[in-house]
């Protein structure tokens, strides 16, 4: 059962945890003599340790066209953290499922963004019957590796490979800090919003949390011909943790009678904040056909 607490705000308990949740848009709406029920666009958001408000304010015009869902997974944002050993790609797949049969929502618009979009993709996989659509933002399917590296080194030169290789093969904290002052500023072409960085609410825990032993087992690529709904994949040129040679691959996996794949020129690790028009233009039409 959805329930406020004493801040105001949303949450629903699903299994052992309490989730976050936030709405934009009405499901029914008046249209002169009936009430027309909209799509509901359910948002997963990067990280690991990120949580929804990145996608604020840029994915409220949606709610013109949808019922828009944000949703904090389970040891993000404003949802419990449950227990660590509870981390994992294959818990918050189930928890978008359960968040969603929790909340009667039905055929589901899934956007997942980086990391979101790795639990979209396995809860596209797990339950092929659930999602109505699927929508992959600037995600992969494989650990950050070579091809990462290489583009980092081609938008930040020798010393942004270096300290990217350090980050995601010897993670400690010296290399996030130097990771995040060289490498963090090349995700994206324009310059990063540093107010929207500082809204975000963090799980310390989660700082030196990675999936990349997850992905090697789970080997999702090959699993990706299991999704049965319409997907739309939105990639950046110059994106460097999911570069878009990744991203290709994605869409060589999913059934082709069922993919659309866009490629954004001058646009980074998250296409929303470097080609916003065009990137809502595409997902609108993807919404509305």
């Amino acid at each position: 059962m959805a329930a406020r607490d004493t801040c105001g705000r949303m949450h629903v308990r699903i299994n052992d945890v309490k989730l976050f949740f936030d709405i934009e848009g009405a499901k029914l709406r008046a249209d002169g003599p009936s009430m027309r029920q909209v799509p509901t666009l359910l948002l997963l958001h990067g990280g690991p340790g990120f949580d929804h408000s990145l996608f604020k304010p840029a994915f409220a015009e949606m709610a013109a066209l949808t019922q828009v869902v944000y949703l904090d997974l389970r040891g993000h944002g404003r949802s419990d953290s449950g227990a660590p050993d509870e981390w994992s790609l294959d818990q918050w797949a189930q928890d978008v499922r359960s968040f969603c049969e929790a909340l009667s929502i039905e055929a589901p618009i899934v956007l997942g963004h980086s990391f979101g979009g790795i639990v979209a993709m396995l809860y596209a996989t797990r339950y092929p019957g659930h999602p109505g659509k699927l929508v992959l933002s600037s995600t992969s399917t494989q650990p950050t590796g070579a091809r990462s590296f290489d583009v980092f080194e081609r938008l930040g030169g020798p010393g942004a490979r270096d300290a990217a290789i350090a980050f995601w093969t010897r993670p400690n904290e010296d290399a996030l800090a130097a990771y995040e002052k060289i490498c963090v500023p090349l995700y994206t072409r324009t310059v990063p919003d540093r107010a929207a960085f500082k809204r975000v609410m963090r799980n310390p825990a989660m700082r030196l949390f990675f999936i990349e032993r997850e992905l090697e087992r789970l080997d999702l690529l090959q699993e990706l011909p299991r999704v049965k709904c319409p997907t739309l994949i939105m990639a950046g040129e110059d994106d460097p943790i999911t570069p878009i040679a990744d991203m290709e691959d994605l869409a060589a996996a999913v059934p082709p009678h069922l993919v659309k794949f866009e490629r954004f020129a001058g646009a980074g690790h998250g296409v929303y904040r470097d080609r916003p028009d065009d990137f809502f233009r595409v997902l609108r039409e993807f919404v509305a056909n």
